[in-house]
C-alpha cells in the first residue's frame, strides 16, 4: 500500500473502531434484550410494582428473598446485592420476567418491590414471595 491508500485505510478503520466503540452501551444492552436477560423493562415498570414492607434489614431481606425465589423453582437470571434487584423468570418453563427490587427503608426495614411488564406474573410471584416472607417472620 502506498501513501494515500495506507492513510485512507487508516482513516476507515479507525472511524469503524471509533463507531463501534461509542455504540458498545447500545449494543450490550440490545444483545441482552435479544437474549431475553435485560433488566431495563423491569426497571422502568418500577412505577407499577407491587410493594411490600417488612421488618427484616437489606441483607436478610435479600438473602430470604433469593431463598424463596428457588423454593418456588422461579429461574434466576441475574442477582445483584450492591444494585438491590433480582430478575428471574417465573419458572424454568414460563419465561416471563419479573424483577424484584428491595428499598432499605431503616436498618430494620426493607421495602420489597415486584414489577413485570406482565400483570398476572407480577401477581403471582408477589403473592408467593409475601405470603412466604410473611410466614417467616411469624416464626422468628
Amino acid at each position: 500500500m502506498k501513501g494515500p491508500q495506507k492513510k485512507i485505510a487508516l482513516l476507515v478503520i479507525s472511524s469503524w473502531l471509533i463507531v463501534m466503540l461509542a455504540g458498545c452501551a447500545t449494543v450490550t444492552e440490545g444483545t441482552k434484550g435479544f437474549l431475553g436477560i435485560s433488566t431495563k423493562e423491569l426497571e422502568k415498570q418500577r412505577k407499577n410494582a407491587i410493594a411490600k414492607t417488612f421488618t427484616y434489614d437489606y441483607f436478610t431481606c435479600f438473602t430470604k428473598t433469593s431463598d424463596i425465589l428457588k423454593s418456588i423453582n422461579a429461574y434466576i437470571y441475574k442477582k445483584d446485592i450492591k444494585d438491590k434487584m433480582i430478575a428471574i423468570y417465573v419458572s424454568s418453563e414460563d419465561t416471563t420476567p419479573v424483577g424484584i427490587f428491595f428499598k432499605e427503608i431503616s436498618a430494620s426495614s426493607t421495602q420489597i418491590e415486584v414489577s413485570s411488564l406482565s400483570s398476572p406474573a407480577k401477581e403471582i410471584i408477589a403473592n408467593k414471595l409475601f405470603s412466604a416472607l410473611e410466614k417467616s417472620t411469624n416464626i422468628e
